[in-house]
């Protein structure tokens, strides 16, 4: 059977869609180790997980508070604009609100794998984005949300504190 240009074309355009989706799965797991790297083999991620538990003590061992804040939201930043650019690229628009849907399944995201629990919330990214393609694909895109709310709901009743969040000793 013949191929026509239409399906040369066809083949062409989906060959394009598979290499940008794999050089922005690459990038994003580039930055996960990078982001876990940071966290867990530096100075910095060792003043930021000393200050995430006790500010004052923190201080007192002589790390600068507000230093490691500042940094900690310039990080987030820079992770932020990183996903914008590939979410921007991967839609060839990009538009002030279409973030906000994206920041609520981030939140989920990390609420499902357990707040402060780096592995945990990639956890969770993965466990939400199956969720709503395998819901798409069964039910239609109108119930993905839905699925995901259901999802959620049920970990946070089953293990309050995430997929893989630990038990937190109350402070007394």
């Amino acid at each position: 059977e013949p191929t026509t240009a239409l399906d040369v074309t066809i083949q062409a355009q989906i060959l394009d869609l598979l290499r940008d989706l794999q050089n922005k799965f690459g990038t994003s797991i580039l930055m996960m180790a990078g982001l876990l790297a940071l966290v867990y083999r530096t100075k910095l991620g060792i003043a930021m997980r000393a200050t995430s538990q006790n500010q004052q003590v923190a201080g007192l061992m002589g790390i600068n508070i507000n230093t490691v804040i500042a940094l900690t939201f310039v990080i987030g930043a820079g992770l932020g604009a990183m996903a914008g650019v590939m979410v921007g690229s991967y839609y060839g628009i990009a538009h002030y609100q279409m973030g906000f849907v994206l920041g609520l399944k981030a939140f989920s995201a990390a609420v499902l794998g357990g707040i402060g629990n780096i592995p945990g919330a990639m956890l969770g990214g993965f466990v939400i984005g199956l969720v709503e393609d395998l819901t798409t694909f069964h039910c239609g895109a109108d119930w993905k949300q839905v699925a995901v709310f259901v999802v959620l709901m049920t970990v946070l009743i089953v293990r309050p504190r995430g997929i893989l969040g630990e038990r937190v000793a109350e402070k007394v």
